[in-house]
């Protein structure tokens, strides 16, 4: 747990989450990141009591990188609305196989969650029960079979980068459940939340969090390099 930390203070936590882990428990009954992120602060700080910590936000399971726990009861209630606000910029990276697509591209869909399946339905226009769905990509590097996107979010809806992007022809690498032709060998997609931006609730200083890429994948390490 402790090489996942990236970031920590009196107020808050920011983990490089894996691929697989669970940002908080769900029907699996899997021990998920919250969990064990107390079980860690309890032994490490030696607290007789409870620990609070609260999720800020978060992130699909098959995908790695940044999520923010907060460590006190007004940290939370702050960092929520600044999520809701749109106050914490978030941008991810995500790989694609080559295809002829724009170098940037703003894109506009509106979302509707299918409940049954748990994905969400694409829709070119607005739609009675869909949700605006808005990011921009930029191409930031090019491999032999895959790009390298940069995505900046200006909405955080389900499964939206996910989405957004099989809708416009390039699924994400490993991403069955939104067109990709085949599954990654650890079960996850080639989708990370890369960068986090914002001013601290309390201290009112600028946070910029840049999380490291998944080292077990050799595409991954590619676009690192």
């Amino acid at each position: 747990m402790k090489e996942q930390i990236v970031y920590e203070d009196n107020h808050l936590l920011v983990v490089n989450k894996k691929v697989g882990q669970l940002v908080q428990g769900d029907k699996t009954g899997d021990e998920s990141l919250l969990e064990s992120i107390k079980n860690f602060i309890k032994i490490r700080d030696a607290k007789p009591g409870n620990v609070f910590l609260g999720l800020v936000h978060r992130i699909d399971r098959p995908t790695s990188g940044l999520v923010i726990y907060a460590k006190t009861s007004k940290a939370l209630s702050r960092l929520t609305q600044m999520v809701k606000n749109r106050e914490v910029k978030k941008t991810y990276w995500a790989v694609v196989r080559k295809e002829m697509i724009p170098q940037s591209q703003r894109l506009v869909h509106y979302l509707k969650k299918n409940e049954k399946n748990n994905k969400a339905i694409v829709f070119t226009k607005a739609t009675e029960g869909a949700k605006e769905a808005i990011l921009t990509y930029h191409i930031i590097r090019t491999l032999d079979n895959y790009l390298l996107l940069e995505v900046d979010l200006e909405t955080g809806r389900h499964h939206q980068i996910r989405a957004q992007l099989s809708k416009t022809g390039v699924p994400i690498k490993g991403d069955l459940k939104y067109g990709a032709p085949r599954s990654n060998p650890d079960g996850g997609i080639n989708l990370h939340a890369r960068k986090l931006e914002f001013i601290h609730p309390v201290t009112k200083e600028k946070i910029k969090i840049t999380a490291p890429v998944p080292q077990n994948d050799a595409i991954w390490r590619a676009c690192e390099e």
